[in-house]
């Protein structure tokens, strides 16, 4: 899964970054510090993982991971080039979904692009630059479909589904705001359109917002506001706060999030808010070789989710061995789990649960 890190010039994106990632990108109280997009690796928080580690004392543990992309801070114009425009918009077309850093917080020291601090002018400068690159990419698509319907009446109904669709973009509305059918999306989802995109906005704010409670902070509330209206996530952030956290043990981090009453770091609470958004799970397999958490989609079938292993394990499937995690931990091993029953021979129309332990049987 790779995340895309955007936002304006100097609103705590590339701090944030840094922060989650500990990959060190620059980050200078001027426009444009990242120009090049700042790739880092994260390993997703999985305590499942640690107690299956403790259980089989295995020679590798390998966590899920998601890929984070600090992408290139946009201005007014990128569409048509300006800044580092057309860089931003190639980067963003490759990420599986958004997370857009909203500046929330008030500091004199630290310049805006546009002067004052407002969020909703903010997101509407983004959006309204991804709206211009979409307007372009679907007046294509309607004029290659145009030519198919004088060959076939059949693309009438997909013609003024994606002129229902341009009209709302040049009206200021992002494609994931504009209500569909199931059929509609699946339309829509085939013009890779940048505003239907999952986002999430990262309202990035001062620590003392956190411990004065986030109602306190008007900007947030701006922020909540957009994200409803787009059936986006929001997504309360303190870069700040994690750049500082981001070099202390287990142990420290707690003490510290639970100064500013947090139970867990943004790190944490981005991923399990990315996973919702995207409808992610995880299996887990385990054993003397490897304990591993493996990301799969919600609905995913058993031979599929043994592709993600390898593809022999989908083509040679036979069946999997299945337990429950909550089950495997309460007996303590998997031969007492066996003893009890509890381990499940599950076939090919079997639908994959989060916390999945599995062993997969296969013939090629």
């Amino acid at each position: 899964m790779k995340l895309g890190i955007v936002g304006l010039p100097n609103v705590g994106k590339s701090t944030l970054f840094n922060a989650i990632t500990n990959a060190g990108a620059q980050s200078a109280n001027y426009p444009f510090c990242t120009i090049e997009p700042n790739i880092g690796v994260v390993a997703v928080p999985d305590k499942r993982l640690d107690v299956l580690a403790q259980m089989y004392e295995p020679e590798k543990y390998t966590p899920a991971t998601i890929e984070f992309v600090d992408i290139a801070g946009l201005v007014r114009g990128a569409s048509k080039g300006e800044g580092l425009g057309n860089k931003f918009l190639s980067n963003i077309r490759e990420v599986d979904a958004i997370v857009h850093v909203v500046r929330c917080f008030e500091n004199d020291d630290i310049i805006h692009v546009e002067g004052s601090i407002d969020p909703k002018r903010d997101i509407e400068t983004i959006n309204l630059e991804l709206i211009l690159s979409d307007v372009e990419l679907l007046q294509r698509r309607i004029d290659k479909t145009h030519k198919l319907l004088k060959a076939d009446k059949k693309y009438q109904t997909e013609l003024d589904f994606f002129n229902r669709v341009l009209k709302a973009l040049n009206e200021g509305q992002t494609a994931r705001s504009i209500p569909c059918t199931e059929e509609e999306q699946a339309l829509l989802s085939s013009v890779a359109l940048l505003t239907n995109k999952p986002i999430i906005y990262a309202a990035n704010m001062s620590d003392s917002n956190f411990s004065q409670g986030l109602a306190s902070n008007p900007y947030y509330l701006q922020v909540s506001e957009t994200a409803k209206s787009e059936h986006a996530a929001v997504l309360p952030i303190c870069a700040g706060l994690e750049a500082e956290i981001a070099d202390m043990d287990e142990q420290e981090k707690e003490m510290f999030l639970a100064d500013v009453g947090l139970s867990q770091s943004g790190l944490d609470r981005l991923i399990r808010e990315c996973y919702s958004l995207l409808g992610l799970i995880s299996y887990l397999t385990a054993g003397k070789q490897e304990v591993r958490a493996w990301t799969i989609k919600k609905g995913t079938k058993a031979p599929q989710a043994a592709g993600k292993i390898h593809t022999d394990f989908e083509r040679g499937f036979i069946r999997a061995e299945v337990i429950s995690f909550d089950d495997l931990v309460a007996c303590g091993s998997m031969a007492a789990a066996k003893e009890k029953g509890l381990v499940r021979s599950e076939g090919k129309e079997y639908v994959m649960q989060d916390g999945d332990v599995v062993l997969f049987r296969f013939n090629v």
